[in-house]
């Protein structure tokens, strides 16, 4: 919840550069670590100065809400680089319908580091409170593995699901609908959570590496940035595994882009993104043709989009209106949610949800919360942590239920690999 005494004193926010601090991620909650990590760019918090709350059908007033935060915030910042000064990291979930509210949360301490900077912003609520003590590194623990088991979705359910999905499609119901499958598990007691960061960021450094309110993953699809008007986004949809030696691999990426059924899918995310974007932006470009994205395990068909937006604009509004796209919940949007409250059967909480942070401009980075697992930290007790992992795929006309749930088993790669 919102702190009261903010309208009118406000948070004390001091941003200093400070000398290089090795491994960013020593100084993380080994227990509930917030972390944003990609290409050796690193944003890890420390504690809670403040934490916004909404109901997933609420989500547009957290954009209002940060608004006053940022206004009545005291802000020194000596650094000014994205991700300095007053920061929140965020996680929303995936359908308004939800359980799982949407978070803002400003830690009491931020450290960042890009390119050859590193700095750290301290929150203060009290604007005469002493200055603050330097960051303190906490040593990583044991190693761990975790038990992963069928979740709610078994296998053979998944493909039934499929069928379900292109039932909806032959009876013009949806063009496109994206359903998902999950993993359930435990990992041991008291085990630190850094470590699954650790190998996200070191095995995915392509991918926006996050973790916020237990929400850990790898993200290879940007939602949105904004960065002093220009709005940046890229999407991914359509898929193919890597092949297993480098003919084999060119041949993977040739199929995939000459593939109809993939670049019909590819066209629907496309498009209700463009058409989200537009009312909000000017100049907004995209490529004709979408690319072939690399990563460790598979190829994406892939599109880079690029707009500008006033400065009034921040990336809350943009994410209110673009999310959910069709790469993650189908098209038209209103009927794929449906499809998937109907047809998947649970709820999937801030998976394929937007999760990212925010600055008092309204700047920002924000991914969409693939390859990854939610851990219940409030449900952890002497058995263990437990964790949900989801993956999906996006089925059109066409589309083969084997081949789909082939599909989600790649996509569990990463997260399965690091959690073992």
């Amino acid at each position: 919840m919102s702190d009261p005494t903010l309208s009118t004193t406000g948070l004390r926010v001091v941003t200093r550069e400070i000398a290089p601090l090795g491994d960013l991620l020593e100084y993380a909650d080994p227990a509930d670590p917030l972390v944003w990590s990609r290409r050796g760019a690193w944003l890890v918090g420390v504690g809670d100065a403040l934490t916004l709350t909404a109901a997933g059908t609420d989500t547009a007033s957290l954009a209002d809400r940060w608004r006053e935060v940022a206004a009545a915030a005291h802000v020194d910042d000596h650094v000014e680089t994205p991700g300095s000064g007053l920061v929140a990291f965020g996680a929303l979930p995936f359908d308004p319908r939800s359980a799982s509210p949407a978070v803002l949360t400003v830690p009491r301490l931020t450290i960042g580091h890009a390119g050859d900077r590193t700095w750290a912003t301290w929150v203060l609520p009290d604007a005469g409170a002493p200055d603050p003590t330097e960051p303190i590194p906490v040593p990583f623990g044991p190693h761990w593995s975790a038990a992963v088991g069928p979740g709610a979705l078994i296998p053979e359910g998944y493909q039934d699901a499929v069928r379900a999905g292109l039932a909806a499609i032959a009876a013009g119901e949806v063009s496109k609908v994206v359903l998902a499958r999950d993993l359930a598990g435990t990992v041991p007691a008291g085990s630190d959570l850094r470590r699954l960061v650790r190998s996200l960021a070191s095995g995915y450094p392509d991918t926006w590496v996050y973790a916020v309110h237990g929400l850990i993953g790898a993200s290879p699809e940007t939602l949105v940035t904004v960065a002093g008007g220009t709005v940046t986004a890229r999407v991914l949809a359509g898929t193919v595994a890597r092949g297993a030696d480098p003919d084999a691999d060119r041949e993977a990426a040739l199929a995939l882009a000459s593939s109809v059924k993939d670049l019909d899918e590819h066209g629907f995310a496309v498009r209700s993104l463009v058409d989200a974007l537009a009312p909000l932006t000017k100049a907004l470009a995209t490529s004709e043709q979408p690319f072939t994205l690399a990563l460790p395990n598979v190829w994406h068909l892939a599109t880079d989009v690029e707009a500008t937006t006033s400065t009034e604009t921040s990336v809350l509004d943009l994410i209110e209106v673009l999310h959910p796209t069709a790469a993650v919940a189908g098209t038209p949007t209103d009927a794929a949610l449906a499809a998937i409250a109907r047809i998947e059967p649970s709820d999937r909480g801030r998976y394929a949800g937007p999760v990212g942070w925010v600055d008092a401009h309204g700047d920002g980075e924000w991914a969409i919360a693939l390859r990854g697992a939610q851990f219940d930290l409030a449900g952890a007790d002497e058995r263990g942590i437990p964790f949900t992992a989801h993956a999906g795929a996006g089925i059109v006309a066409g589309s083969d239920p084997e081949a789909e749930l082939l599909e989600t088993r790649v996509k569990f790669r990463p997260i399965v690999d690091a959690l073992a």
